[in-house]
């Protein structure tokens, strides 16, 4: 890859986290960016892992020792989402290169779906225990995603600890983002296992994403809510119509 190459996605990388710090579902911009430049599906994938990694970690350090912190159920959830990440990360080995053309796309639409419907933040009441065990549930679920692709996963959890866990926005912003952070360095220790991890791109992705995250969170503060979303949405939506219609080798895909 060349030096311009490099810098136009450190550039991206910079921007995307700029907006996405607040939104979520950094990926589902990033991953389609570097296929445009050529990179390899898996290696795409696993490298912005990395970068992902990076990004998660810096913006869960605010809320360490904070109250926003579910500490009861962080055990459990930490533990499921440490083990459904593994079998996320090795079914990328299993999945055939040509099928991540289309799978990326699909899953860009299907969290687009669940960004339009997402529900209200929770009244402060607790979850009954039959809510609780079914949000355990789909967490573990959600963790197989996110140490797959990971695209979404922060704004899929938040919104299952909405419903599930009867969360204040909040705290589901909180923990999607503690989880989000495991789940992504976990994928990156299996990814580096298999050698997939372009970790020159991925040093200057996480650079660009941690400064970027620093910079969106205060930016965020000032700009409104609406406005963000629906930056995002059109970005996320432009992408994926893009990918649907020029990326995927629907040929191929029917042999």
């Amino acid at each position: 890859m060349t030096i311009g190459s490099l810098a136009a996605l450190a550039l991206v990388y910079f921007l995307t986290a700029v907006i996405t710090v607040i939104t979520g579902s950094t990926s589902l911009i990033t991953i389609p960016v570097m296929l445009q430049f050529g990179i390899e599906p898996r290696t795409a994938v696993a490298t912005n892992m990395l970068a992902l990694g990076m990004l998660s970690l810096g913006g869960v350090l605010p809320f360490i020792g904070a109250s926003a912190i579910d500490k009861p159920r962080a055990p459990w959830l930490i533990a499921l989402t440490f083990v459904g990440s593994i079998l996320g990360a090795l079914l990328l080995f299993a999945v055939p290169s040509k099928w991540m053309n289309l799978i990326i796309p699909v899953a860009m639409i299907s969290v687009l779906a669940a960004l339009l419907l997402q529900p209200r933040a929770g009244p402060a009441t607790p979850a009954s225990p039959k809510r609780a065990r079914t949000g355990y549930i789909i967490m573990a679920l959600l963790s197989v995603y996110g140490g797959f692709l990971s695209g979404g996963y922060a704004t899929l959890v938040t919104t299952a600890g909405i419903v599930f866990f009867r969360y204040p926005m909040l705290r589901g912003i909180a923990m999607a983002k503690v989880l989000n952070t495991v789940s992504s360095l976990v994928a990156v220790a299996v990814f580096a296992r298999y050698g997939i991890i372009d970790w020159r791109l991925g040093v200057v992705l996480s650079a660009a994403g941690f400064l970027g995250g620093l910079i969106g969170t205060h930016w965020a503060r000032r700009m409104p809510a609406t406005l963000l979303r629906r930056l995002f949405l059109f970005a996320v939506a432009t992408l994926a119509l893009k990918s649907m219609l020029f990326d995927v080798p629907w040929n191929e895909l029917a042999r």
